[in-house]
């Protein structure tokens, strides 16, 4: 198994959160140990319902919804990997969002981690499962999802937001999705020192080398 920093160093940078999901997943696969999967218990309610809708959501449906900062409600994990934390748990213990960390055991309720980013780098934590309930709008109506699940995601692979302000050594950089929003391909390249250690995967139907460099024109003229 390969060290923690090899992980550490190096980074796919991506566009959708849909993206990453499925990249941690397939590099997951491809890795040594056993695989633990823990589902999430979901529940919800809705906000200001009216007569016409419908409160009986299927649990599928629950599990499929994804927030900015929410973990998935199937996660899988494998032991020695890498970890992001997406919320602040204990900040006296270096359980911060953003923070990188390794798993070294887990059991049904815990996930034992070295922390390897940040001012408790080094050290081991535990992470504990915890209800995030987000506001989620969709199908005409809000829904307030109820999630108890590890706010903890695979880092092979993740968002180009995610990654500003960190400094890696090798990064790939996944544009077959367009960057939505202005200064997010600056932010990806400039992860790293050295453009020889930039990888870059375009959408196959890409006849030019070319990204569009997303400027809202109306807002630089008012």
């Amino acid at each position: 198994m390969p060290s923690p920093e090899f992980f550490h160093d190096r980074a796919i940078l991506t566009v959708r959160n849909n993206d990453i999901h499925r990249l941690n997943s397939t590099i997951l696969d491809h890795l040594l140990g056993d695989e633990q999967t823990y589902t999430s218990a979901d529940s919800y309610s809705i906000e200001l319902p009216t007569a016409q809708q419908n409160n009986d959501i299927p649990m599928e449906f629950l599990y499929s919804l994804n927030a900015s900062g929410l973990p998935i409600a199937h996660l899988h994990l494998k032991l020695g990997y890498l970890i992001i934390i997406l919320q602040n748990i204990d900040t006296k213990q270096g359980l911060y969002n953003g923070t990188h960390a390794t798993i070294v055991q887990m059991s049904n309720h815990l996930l034992q981690v070295h922390l390897i980013t940040r001012d408790h780098a080094g050290e081991t934590a535990l992470i504990p499962q915890i209800t995030l309930s987000p506001s989620l709008t969709g199908l005409n109506f809000a829904i307030k999802l109820n999630r108890h699940q590890f706010p903890v995601q695979l880092a092979f692979a993740m968002t180009i937001n995610k990654a500003q302000g960190q400094t890696l050594k090798h990064v790939g950089v996944n544009l077959r999705n367009s960057v939505f929003a202005h200064g997010q391909l600056y932010v990806a390249f400039s992860c790293t020192t050295s453009l020889q250690d930039i990888s870059v995967l375009l959408s196959p139907d890409s006849k030019a080398y070319q990204m569009w460099n997303v400027v809202y024109r109306k807002v630089l003229l008012d």
